[in-house]
């Protein structure tokens, strides 16, 4: 999931939020359960701002505590992401889609809920794929173990081999 930092000020009867990834992201609440709340709804507003203005959408930092945004956002976002590293706007991701300027906009807006399917096919026309994980609810959620990845190397015949262990394979 994609989540944020912000910063609980308490400000008299209130407890006013920022974020120090989103200078412009500014809300407030009576209670701090309740500045969360509405600061997931500044978040959705900044990145959807960032979008509309073709503005790059930041790494989140360390902190604590952190807003998780909705699926649907973070998906979107990551689309947004995924075109902007790929150098794609929205008329060449509608060709390589074979699609329509009106989907590709609705798949970047906010707003719009769209299809998980829609959006899997949007990041595959651009060389991505969308995976999905469950974890454990109580677990924060950027304290994950880190997977242990294949590393590819030359083998004496010079075809590159996965090596996983003691196990080599080639790479496909």
């Amino acid at each position: 999931m994609l989540s944020y930092p912000v910063k609980l000020i308490p400000d008299g009867d209130t407890f006013l939020v920022t974020s120090p990834d989103f200078p412009e992201l500014t809300t407030f609440g009576e209670t701090q359960d309740e500045a969360l709340l509405y600061a997931v709804g500044a978040f959705n507003e900044a990145i959807a701002a960032r979008i509309a203005h073709r503005e790059d959408l930041p790494s989140s930092s360390k902190g604590l505590p952190c807003v998780t945004l909705p699926t649907q956002t973070a998906l979107k976002a990551m689309l947004y992401q995924a075109m902007r590293k790929a150098g794609v706007n929205k008329a060449e991701l509608v060709r390589r889609m074979h699609s329509h300027a009106q989907q590709v906009d609705r798949l970047l807006d906010l707003n719009h809920a769209s299809r998980i399917d829609q959006i899997d096919a949007a990041l595959a026309a651009l060389g991505q794929r969308l995976s999905v994980q469950a974890i454990n609810a109580e677990q924060p959620a950027n304290t994950e173990k880190p997977k242990k990845r294949a590393v590819l190397r030359k083998a004496k015949s010079g075809v590159l081999v996965r090596a996983r262990g003691k196990k080599a394979r080639r790479a496909v």
